[in-house]
């Protein structure tokens, strides 16, 4: 079992974020991967922001990348409730809702690792695709959902080719394993809609960042690499870029869309912060290995690296043009500086710990999460 942490997960986050008019026909909300990074963020944000209007329920198989330790601060808020439970599973996915009355979901829960999905892909069309039909069937037989929000990825457009962003009436074109789940889970959403009239919104967001996300992703693994002292495996030349955004914004994002956005219309969530993965890496590099307390200007990349045969096909870059999301009235407030400094120091803090004992390759030694005191007051 993990040991408990005493360190509070991101303090003060929810100053970043913005209470709406709730809605007046939800009650209660079903969030899929609510323990899990992203959905956690939604899930902590939710009950705490909308304690006297929504009981929210986390449903998440808690596999590797997900834990309760996400969601500990919530366990003594009466407005909460965790159910341990598997998306492909239909039995799971139905007695959820139907036990909690849900009316409103949010469709978080899938695989989300490209390199990943290279080798498991059966996995990926299992999770991402069967398990959100398996979601959707029950939502039909259930009867009772009037927000359906389903969380899918930018690189369902597939790679960026001209100096325009995607809008989110383009093509879908997906180059990987992952994001071929991805866009057939789209698919599905779009044909529940139109032949049983779920109440859906589709959501496409930009890399997102931050505390609590498992180390297989490039900054927190990256992070914790550097913070080790050992070397990063950067693929190829390390000149393909991504647009990151951070957590507490990718979490109010899906506040307004809950709350302003309009059933049956699709919401790109995005930002500007386009950095190459070298670029990463060397910002990350100086915020792990300080002298003295200040950032070491100094150092050399090149001596920290592990050469990496690149990943087939590895996308250029990707970029979204997120304009609707802002006539709804949001904004981003967290800048890549500002949100990697944060997400450095809690690494430095509880990457070690958080997930369990990790090995050598960022692996879990052992399963098993635990139920620690809750941090913040409900």
């Amino acid at each position: 079992m993990a040991p408990e942490i005493s360190a509070q997960q991101n303090v003060g986050f929810l100053k970043n974020l913005t209470k709406l008019p709730p809605l007046p026909k939800v009650k209660v909300v079903m969030i899929t991967g609510g323990a899990g990074f992203i959905g956690s963020w939604a899930t902590r944000s939710l009950t705490l922001l909308y304690k006297d209007h929504y009981h929210i329920v986390a449903f998440d198989k808690l596999d590797v990348a997900g834990s309760l330790n996400n969601i500990r601060e919530l366990e003594d808020c009466p407005n909460f409730s965790f159910e341990r439970g598997d998306i492909r599973s239909p039995t799971d996915v139905f007695n959820c809702l139907r036990r909690h009355k849900v009316d409103a979901v949010i469709h978080f829960a899938a695989l989300s690792h490209v390199d990943t999905s290279f080798n498991s892909s059966y996995e990926f069309s299992q999770t991402n695709f069967l398990g959100t039909h398996v979601l959707l069937e029950a939502v039909r037989l259930y009867g009772g959902v009037k927000h359906f929000i389903h969380v899918s990825t930018d690189e369902v457009y597939g790679e960026k080719t001209t100096e325009a962003d995607h809008v989110e009436e383009d093509s879908l074109n997906p180059t990987n394993p992952y994001s071929a789940s991805k866009a057939a889970a789209e698919m599905i959403v779009s044909a529940y809609v139109k032949s049983f009239g779920i109440p859906c919104i589709i959501v496409r967001s930009n890399n997102v960042y931050g505390p609590n996300q498992f180390p297989e992703k490039v900054i927190p693994k990256f992070a914790m690499l550097f913070l080790r002292g050992q070397k990063i495996p950067l693929y190829g030349h390390g000149r393909h870029t991504r647009r990151y955004l951070y957590a507490t914004d990718a979490a109010n994002a899906i506040n307004f869309i809950l709350h302003r956005g309009k059933i049956g219309h699709v919401y790109n969530i995005g930002t500007y912060d386009e950095i190459s993965n070298r670029n990463l890496s060397s910002i990350l590099l100086r915020l792990t290995r300080p002298v003295n307390g200040s950032i070491n200007s100094n150092l050399n990349l090149d001596s920290w690296i592990q050469p990496t045969p690149d990943r087939p096909f590895h996308d250029r870059r990707y970029g979204v043009d997120f304009g609707k999301l802002s006539k709804l009235g949001w904004k981003q407030t967290v800048d890549l500086e500002k949100g990697l400094k944060e997400t450095v120091e809690w690494y430095r803090v509880n990457g070690e710990e958080w997930w369990g004992p990790l090995d050598e390759e960022l692996v879990p030694r052992e399963t098993g999460f635990f139920r620690g005191k809750s941090k913040e007051q409900c």
